[in-house]
């Protein structure tokens, strides 16, 4: 046992020596041992660097829409606060009853002189120009035309309602603008400039801000497509003195342009007119819980009825309506159009067929 003791005393110096003498010289060569992190521990640190810039994005879009919504909260609180009150309006007319506070200009006397918010909801070609300029031969109206036709007012719904709040607060300027005692103002909104893109958000604020919707739609698509085409054309031509004119108003101006006769292409005519008439389906149902009044231009052109109801509707005075504004395409539409016959064939004993003569 002696001996089987003094070996193992033996080994465990031999190893200690042997252990210190590996030690002193590893402590020469390298004083600090290399650290070196598995690839899962850098996999982990670069998620959580992005889970926490995430984070901070978030905040930062979450407090720029709180921001946004209060800024709409307040000009609504705004207008509220106007000590202003008119006995003989409704109680159910008030969501609809405003009183804005311009930025740029005071309204003065008429500071208590309500105002109606709307928008015409159309499509191009539809006599939604015509219709608007008869708005606004009314003193009290203003309605300042396709504002969304410029894309970065329509690029994204923050835009939108940046560009609404301040035409509601008789901030946007434009030769449509009238006196501060205006009472009624909007624009004219085509269905495909952003309005369909985000209509449930549109439809909110409509409902939010109490503004009412005009519809004005056409009931002969085929007669629409001849304009939009005959309108294309003249973009491309420039027929009256190297200028475009979507309207005129002149009657000599208004023949030139109708000399031109599209010649259709039937193989997608009807492809064309159940697109046209899908969107303003759409369009309806939409905004269908909007306080909204639907005219189609046929009737108002042959019923001037339907303009007393429109200035019903926006609870003002009733007064004459006038434009300048000169029909272009006044014969029958197989006058309008250079391969008639093709284009009758097309539509015959279909559910267009009614186009053929002039109706729905």
């Amino acid at each position: 046992m002696e001996e089987v003791g003094r070996e193992h005393d033996s080994s465990v110096v031999v190893v200690a020596v042997e252990d210190f003498s590996a030690a002193k010289d590893t402590s020469t060569v390298n004083t600090k041992p290399t650290r070196r992190y598995p690839l899962v521990s850098l996999v982990a640190i670069m998620a959580l660097i992005t889970l926490v810039g995430v984070y901070i994005f978030s905040l930062s879009l979450k407090q720029n829409g709180m921001l946004f919504g209060l800024k709409q909260t307040n000009m609504i609180e705004k207008e509220r606060e106007q000590p202003c009150h008119n006995s003989s309006i409704p109680e159910s007319d008030m969501p609809y009853v405003h009183y804005p506070s311009p930025d740029t200009y005071s309204r003065k006397e008429c500071a208590c002189t309500p105002v109606r918010f709307f928008a015409i909801l159309s499509m191009q070609r539809s006599g939604s120009g015509w219709f608007e300029t008869l708005l606004n031969s009314h003193e009290n109206i203003s309605s300042n035309g396709e504002i969304f036709s410029v894309k970065d007012r329509r690029s994204n719904i923050t835009a939108i309602t940046k560009a609404l709040d301040k035409l509601y607060n008789l901030d946007w300027v434009s030769s449509a603008a009238k006196n501060e005692c205006t009472a009624a103002v909007g624009l004219k909104w085509m269905l495909n400039q952003g309005l369909m893109k985000n209509h449930q958000e549109i439809a909110a604020y409509f409902n939010r801000r109490g503004v009412s919707a005009i519809f004005l739609l056409r009931k002969n698509l085929l007669q629409r497509y001849v304009s939009i085409l005959a309108n294309d054309y003249d973009r491309n031509t420039k027929q009256l003195n190297g200028t475009h004119k979507a309207h005129v108003h002149y009657r000599g101006q208004a023949d030139v342009l109708a000399q031109y006769k599209p010649t259709i292409d039937t193989k997608s005519l009807i492809a064309e007119l159940k697109r046209s008439d899908k969107l303003a389906a759409d369009g309806l149902a939409s905004f269908k819980k909007i306080r909204n009044i639907v005219l189609y231009y046929e009737d108002v052109v042959s019923n001037h009825t339907k303009l007393t109801d429109v200035l019903d509707f926006l609870k003002l005075p009733k007064t004459k309506l006038s434009s300048r504004h000169v029909k272009i395409h006044t014969k029958r539409l197989r006058d309008h159009i250079d391969n008639w016959v093709d284009v009758y064939n097309t539509l015959n004993g279909t559910q267009y067929e009614s186009f053929l003569n002039g109706r729905r």
